[in-house]
């Protein structure tokens, strides 16, 4: 099983090479996650069990589909990396989690997939909620105060920095359903 963001094309041609089977994922949005559990289990021979697990994923899907229609849109900020900050634009898998989840991600439409940005431009696209993940870059309680300085931004002046699980935002397949329920709430207006 290979991912095209983590891994080399050679190396999966090479694979193919000795006859060896790789299965390529690249999804983009949480439709395309849970499609490709269906996927990974018509390739592995376990059709039932994949059909159970996204039995359970989509009525979540559609719950969180109503909730973030239903909602304000929360404008939120969350970076991947940190010294350069970097976040991510809306051709993300993380871009659509958030926005499935009511969140509107504040730099969708920068031209590169992971944008660098800068402190300053987050405050002048005044988030109303900062989520900083433990992965890729592992955010801690000490990186809060990165934001400390720009308190009239609503998600500093608020108190909505959230230090979150970077599985939710990122990991697609059975732990999407976690996502679905755990972030909406932190993205609420």
């Amino acid at each position: 099983m290979a991912n095209v963001e983590e891994n080399l094309k050679e190396h999966v041609e090479a694979l193919r090479g000795w006859g060896i089977p790789v299965f390529v994922t690249y999804p983009r949005t949480v439709a395309e996650g849970i499609r490709m559990v269906e996927e990974l289990g018509a390739v592995t021979g376990v059709e039932e069990r994949a059909g159970q697990i996204t039995a359970d994923l989509w009525p979540l899907y559609r719950q969180a589909e109503r909730l973030g229609d239903a909602r304000g849109r929360a404008r939120v900020f969350c970076p991947i990396w940190r010294n350069p900050y970097m976040t991510i634009n809306r051709d993300t898998y993380v871009h659509d989690v958030l926005t499935l989840c009511g969140g509107q991600n504040v730099f969708a439409e920068r031209s590169e997939r992971y944008p660098e940005v800068t402190l300053d431009e987050m405050a002048a696209a005044r988030p109303d909620v900062v989520l900083l993940p433990d992965e890729p870059y592992r955010f801690r309680k000490v990186h809060v105060q990165d934001f400390a300085p720009y308190e009239d931004v609503p998600a500093v002046r608020n108190g909505r920095i959230h230090l979150v699980d970077g599985k939710l935002l990122s990991w697609y397949g059975p732990r999407i359903g976690e996502a679905l329920q755990t972030l909406p709430s932190l993205l609420h207006l």
